[in-house]
């Protein structure tokens, strides 16, 4: 079953997913270093922001592949249209 963050991350357009995963990756950075210096009042807190950190990469690489396989259908219709010219 697909977990809500992942539902609510397929309803961000492709620039809010880029910049709610460069603001993620920006928090998960500053809680490993506070984390290292004073210590986290719940360290498991680190685990779920990588995880979403993780969902977001996933998500965009998703919707990348996507478009690729949609450029790649319309070339090789071409390429059959080519084809059968010659």
């Amino acid at each position: 079953m697909a977990s809500k963050k992942f539902l609510e991350l397929q309803d961000f357009t492709d620039e809010e997913l880029a910049n709610e995963l460069k603001e993620t990756q920006v928090q998960y950075s500053k809680m490993k270093f506070d984390h290292t210096l004073k210590g986290l009042e719940n360290p498991l807190a680190l685990r779920s922001v990588r995880r979403d950190v993780a969902r977001m990469k996933t998500e965009a690489r998703r919707r990348e592949l996507a478009q690729m396989e949609d450029a790649k259908e319309s070339r090789s219709k071409i390429r059959a249209r080519r084809s059968r010219q010659k």
